[in-house]
């Protein structure tokens, strides 16, 4: 309940901050922006441009379901002029210090502007949405366009540079949307099932016609239990699963265990390599930017369930040795 309180609070941070804005404000450029989790941080980026610069709060390879902000996270909110998070409870642990700076900062979560036709509503999942959205290259186009959209808000004079970067970037998305769509196609239809740490691949099942299972919940903060690992050995046994995939940001023991239960019932999966689900590579890597995330994701997916996927990517930049 309390969860549910913060979220609905979180949500309402830019409504009530838009009632209040002025039509037209002058701004020192570049302004700053604080991003929660790097897959914010990027779009926002590209939107932005020259006109900001924009802090990454939640770095590589963190659980931001589990994260807990520090000093100088508040500090880094507290120092920018705007701030953006993903939203959809992705960042639980956050909401008290988002509420506390949206009374007097501009905040805006990409999510608010998403169709919730298109949103997952898991039933383990208390009848809240699927936060991991940016899984389907394109829901996260619509989060691209929100981003314009807020930007535009604090920073009327240059409506038309955001609202043009973001139908530059939103064009290199929907490329990226369909190179995945063509991976995937390309695994033999009986491989195409996707067993992973946790349950951060449902939106990516759906786009891209794939079946996905998680040991974890849609949260980190749930623990898989023996039944949850038992009913996977099931499926890869039955199905003759050939790889399974850790993630990033999450703990290997339970994919671990998978490999071991499989094998002692002789069937042999390997780990097919390591998915990036919430949190993206390093900084400064192609990995470490969305499009190379997504373009890791589905490459390597492909490549190990047996499809047809170039070693370097939809961009010939990968640069991550696959297992």
């Amino acid at each position: 309940m309390i969860i549910a309180i913060a979220a609905m609070s979180l949500s309402g941070i830019s409504c009530s901050k838009k009632k209040d804005a002025p039509a037209e404000a002058k701004h020192a450029y570049p302004y700053a922006i604080a991003a929660t989790v790097g897959m914010v941080a990027d779009i926002v980026n590209q939107v932005a441009g020259d006109k900001a610069t924009v802090n990454g709060v939640i770095g590589t390879g963190v659980d931001p379901h589990l994260y807990k902000p520090t000093r100088n996270d508040v500090a880094a909110f507290m120092n920018a002029d705007v701030i953006f998070y993903s939203g959809l409870m992705l960042e639980g642990k956050m909401a008290d210090t988002l509420i506390k700076v949206g009374r007097s900062k501009k905040v805006y979560a990409v999510t608010e502007l998403v169709n919730k036709a298109t949103l997952l509503e898991p039933e383990e999942f208390k009848g809240h949405y699927d936060p991991h959205l940016w899984m389907d290259v394109s829901g996260w186009i619509e989060a691209v366009q929100a981003v314009a959209k807020s930007l535009s808000e604090y920073d009327p004079s240059n409506a038309q540079t955001y609202s043009k970067n973001a139908a530059r970037y939103s064009e290199e998305l929907k490329k990226l949307h369909e190179y995945a769509k063509r991976c995937i196609a390309s695994v033999p239809e009986h491989s195409r099932v996707l067993i992973t740490a946790h349950d951060a691949f449902n939106y990516f099942g759906r786009a891209y016609g794939i079946e996905v299972r998680g040991i974890q919940g849609i949260s980190t903060e749930s623990e898989a239990g023996l039944e949850d690992i038992r009913q996977i050995v099931d499926l890869i046994v039955s199905r003759d699963v050939q790889a399974v995939f850790v993630e990033s940001s999450v703990s290997r023991k339970n994919v671990l265990a998978l490999v071991e239960g499989a094998s002692a019932r002789g069937s042999k999966v390997r780990i097919g390599g390591e998915l990036f689900s919430d949190a993206m590579g390093h900084s400064g890597t192609y990995e470490g930017t969305y499009v190379g995330m997504l373009d890791h994701n589905a490459t390597v997916i492909t490549r190990a369930l047996g499809g047809e996927a170039p070693e370097g990517g939809m961009n010939g930049k990968l640069t991550l040795k696959h297992e």
